[in-house]
Order: C-alpha cells, then sequence, then structure tokens
C-alpha cells in the first residue's frame, strides 16, 4: 500500500518533502515519487496537484498531517 507522507529535510530548519512512499518503508527510506513540499517555517506550500490526484485514484492514504495540508490547500 502507498502512502503520502511527509519526508523531513534540513538539519536545524526542517522542511517536509510530501512524497509517495511504500508504507513498509521508513521515513527517510526510498520514496516513489516526490509531490511536493512543506515549510513550516515560511508556512508555505508547494503541491504537484496531477500527481497527488493520480496516487489518491490508485488508492494512496495521505496521513494526518498530510490530509489536513491538502485541505489547507483546498484539494481535499
Amino acid at each position: 500500500m502507498v502512502k503520502l507522507r511527509l519526508k523531513r529535510c534540513g538539519r536545524k530548519q526542517a522542511i517536509y518533502r510530501i512524497v509517495a512512499i511504500d508504507v513498509r518503508s521508513r521515513r527517510e527510506g526510498k520514496d516513489l515519487r516526490k509531490v511536493g513540499f512543506y515549510d513550516p517555517m515560511k508556512n508555505k506550500i508547494c503541491l504537484n496537484v496531477p500527481v497527488i490526484l493520480y496516487f489518491l485514484e490508485k488508492g494512496a492514504q495521505p496521513t494526518g498531517t498530510v490530509q489536513n495540508l491538502l485541505k489547507r490547500a483546498e484539494l481535499f
């Protein structure tokens, strides 16, 4: 099963990539595809909408945080 989840980048200032990843993989493991990013410091969200919709149609489940980000972007 595939999930849309956050993958942490950055050492002191956290920036998160939104990735499609297998549920059995670790948080920092190999992702299937990068679909956007989230910067909590600047409160900035960048999404690749067609790819996100593709994964959602195929049955990918977003985590709670990613689902909240998609709602803020008025996508979900």
